[in-house]
């Protein structure tokens, strides 16, 4: 039933947006960006290097990982000398998201049964619980789609009964989810957390599963070190995995291994709640001594930068300084799941119903910084919500719809737009801005941030600048440039080698109304100066000059 609702909303959803898909603009500027550096490892650039050549005035080292590029990766090689590189890529972008989403919904599911919920209930709820669905539509090949389904795997493992082989299942999933990238960090501790207090609880009964985990933490980091070394393996921010995040984790993986490799001389709950205490507070402090860069992983984005790009990243926006119908539409699925969860653990008393509701009150806290941390708690709420509807069934057919339409994903942000602002009519046709720049000699070009991703990814030209929070220099450089006066915005763009400039309606907005005489004044006016030529100089809308 997963695998047949997941392949039925594939379908439905590449119909919808094939016009874009087919021409391979993907939905985010990070599914682009996937798609180019897997371009370039199967070009020829090193497994291990991860930096874009392409981007910034000289290559940057970006903040990310191989391994969501294998699975996409082996598509396109397998299937391009058939079907030639297109027609490969086409295909992987459609099918990887597909098969994240059907194993999401399948270790929903799975949830759902140790906690006694109506699984095929539990399944239709995750199918549509938005904002999560939205991380496995058609194109979606960045990494947040995998990372959700490693952490459905923490989460089963953790939640029931089991032995050494749940235990190595959860610690398997947690190296690949640190491998993939620091997001899932908080959620990866509570699973830790989560085990060690199961094996306070249970000593001799939870000895196995700690064990497994333990083991596997310390073993898979070791060798995820050796597979996944990058050419930033040396930076000193904890952005990625690198050698700080490594040493912080290796640190604390070595603490649930003591606990268990210590159990039999910790016979009582006492002296095992002040053991996993005391050895745990140890190595957290010893991992962010060795680490401390792990207290803050995106705390070096310049100040201006963050205001004027990452506060307008929705996803990225704290809770209570998002606008009110992205906040609606984003926790409101959660919130509901929350209190179903809950209600179904005072009923029941369940651990399992305990345990997942940690995990949903973690999403929530996280939250309240960025509102991605809400993904997982959206998916995990399914099982509650489910055993909701089950309930209602037998209290006839208004308190049946009733909790259908509180489960229904697609409920909450429709709720939300009832209080949105309205929204101004789009001006910007991206489309025809990198038409213009594919058709020009590669050179460097100047563009809004948003387009940076686009355009390394549809022609080969130099961008200086994109939505990474490592490329604040150069982002940072294209904001002066245009807002210098005319006559020394010329004498910056020579400094940068700058070659095209382009603009695009709305671009930098953000930045309030253009100085007058300023460059973005001339090109909002659609009247650049004597030195940029622009490439289509008769059509109806300037957008690309050289």
């Amino acid at each position: 039933m997963a695998a047949g609702l997941a392949l039925l909303l594939a379908a439905v959803w590449a119909w919808r947006d094939w016009a874009a898909l087919s021409m391979l603009r993907l939905p985010d500027t990070d599914d682009v960006m996937r798609l180019q550096q897997i371009r370039d490892w199967l070009g020829g650039q090193g497994f291990g290097d991860l930096a874009q050549h392409r981007l910034g005035a000289a290559g940057l080292e970006m903040h990310w990982s191989r391994l969501p590029d294998l699975a996409p990766g082996a598509i396109i090689a397998l299937l391009t000398p058939v079907t030639g590189a297109h027609a490969a890529e086409l295909v992987a972008v459609i099918l990887w998201p597909l098969l994240l989403f059907a194993a999401a919904l399948m270790l929903v599911a799975s949830i759902a049964r140790e906690v006694r919920a109506p699984a095929p209930v539990v399944v239709v709820v995750a199918a549509l619980a938005y904002p999560a669905s939205a991380l496995f539509l058609p194109g979606r090949i960045d990494h947040h789609g995998l990372q959700l389904v490693l952490l459905l795997i923490l989460v089963r493992a953790v939640i029931g009964p089991g032995g050494w082989r749940s235990g190595v299942a959860a610690g398997v999933a947690s190296v690949a989810s640190l491998v993939v990238g620091m997001e899932t960090a908080p959620f990866l501790a509570l699973g830790g957390a989560v085990l060690a207090l199961r094996w306070v609880a249970d000593g001799a009964g939870e000895r196995l599963r700690l064990l497994g985990y333990g083991a596997s933490l310390v073993a898979g980091l070791a060798l995820a070190a050796f597979l996944f070394r990058t050419s930033g393996w040396g930076a000193a921010t904890c952005d990625a995995f690198a050698a700080p995040l490594w040493r912080a984790a290796q640190v604390a993986a070595v603490a649930p291994l003591a606990l268990a490799l210590s159990g039999r001389w910790l016979g009582t709950l006492r002296t095992r709640l002040v053991a996993a205490v005391a050895l745990s507070g140890v190595a957290i402090a010893v991992a962010l001594t060795l680490s401390p860069a792990c207290l803050s992983p995106y705390g070096g984005v310049d100040p201006l930068l963050e205001r004027l790009w990452l506060s307008r990243v929705a996803e990225a926006q704290p809770l209570f300084d998002a606008p009110l119908d992205h906040a609606i539409g984003y926790v409101g699925l959660a919130l509901a799941g929350l209190a179903a969860t809950y209600w179904q653990w005072w009923r029941m008393r369940g651990t399992g119903w305990a345990v997942l509701a940690g995990f949903q009150l973690a999403a929530l806290a996280l939250a309240l910084v960025q509102l991605r941390g809400i993904y997982a708690g959206t998916l995990l709420a399914a099982p509650g919500l489910a055993a909701l509807i089950a309930c209602a069934r037998e209290r006839g057919a208004l308190a049946l719809a009733g909790a259908w339409i509180a489960s229904a994903g697609f409920f909450y942000p429709a709720l939300g737009g009832l209080v949105a602002p309205p929204m101004p009519a789009a001006t910007c046709d991206g489309g025809a801005v990198l038409a213009q720049l594919g058709a020009q000699p590669t050179g460097t070009l100047a563009a809004p941030i948003d387009l940076g991703a686009y355009a390394l990814a549809e022609t080969r030209h130099r961008v200086l600048a994109a939505p990474y929070h490592r490329n604040a220099q150069d982002n940072l450089a294209v904001y002066r440039l245009i807002d210098l006066p005319v006559g020394a915005a010329r004498a910056e763009a020579k400094r940068l080698q700058v070659d095209l400039i382009a603009t695009c309606g709305g671009a930098w907005d953000e930045l309030g109304a253009p100085p007058a005489g300023s460059l973005r004044a001339a090109l909002r006016a659609g009247t650049p100066p004597e030195w940029l030529t622009p490439v289509a100089p008769g059509a109806s809308v300037f957008r690309v000059a050289r």
